[in-house]
């Protein structure tokens, strides 16, 4: 399985800056957010394990470089509300599902709810819960070494201790134990 940090959003750009939540909700990818993407899709296409299909966040910088990287891989894209970011910043407020349907009419979202992120005072347990949960679910798929799964910084973070760059991909095994990393 290959983790993929969304590549850089709105509010990357700024917080990169200023090191300030800018206030910006489910923000875009920048161009070079689109940029980092393509760049990381295409190093897939070499993967020695063929992408077969991509696993996405519901938050739009998410789902922008899924398409990116289904695009190139010419795979399909399923929303996995499970790997969403830690809720922390305005980043992190989503938007609702019908306004995603309405704009990616291609994607099924109706397995999620109308108002699906959390409060953003989501707690490190509350996180490593949905890590947990999406480590089993991730180990039952018969072709995890074939998926690609689009996801966030707090996320890759906390489920492989790994603090990944935007467009980065990141190896993970979900059938090898993972150390628990709950932190203040």
């Amino acid at each position: 399985m290959i983790l993929i940090r969304h590549g850089q959003s709105e509010f990357n750009a700024h917080h990169d800056l200023t090191g300030r939540d800018p206030g910006i909700p489910d923000p875009q990818l920048t161009d070079l957010g689109r940029r980092q993407v393509a760049e990381s899709a295409a190093r897939l296409k070499d993967h020695g394990h063929p992408i077969r299909r991509v696993l996405a966040s519901p938050y739009t910088r998410a789902i922008q470089t899924a398409e990116i990287v289904a695009g190139t891989l010419g795979v399909p894209i399923t929303i996995e509300h499970s790997v969403h970011e830690h809720a922390h910043y305005h980043c992190d407020i989503g938007t609702p599902r019908s306004l995603l349907q309405e704009r990616w009419p291609s994607l099924a979202f109706d397995h999620i709810a109308e108002t699906w992120w959390p409060n953003l005072d989501e707690t490190r347990e509350q996180l490593e819960a949905r890590c947990q949960t999406f480590q089993r679910l991730a180990a039952a798929l018969d072709d995890w070494q074939h998926v690609a799964v689009v996801s966030h910084w707090g996320f890759i973070l906390q489920l492989t201790g790994y603090s990944a760059a935007n467009a980065e991909l990141v190896p993970f095994d979900p059938t090898h134990e993972r150390k628990v990393r709950v932190r203040a």
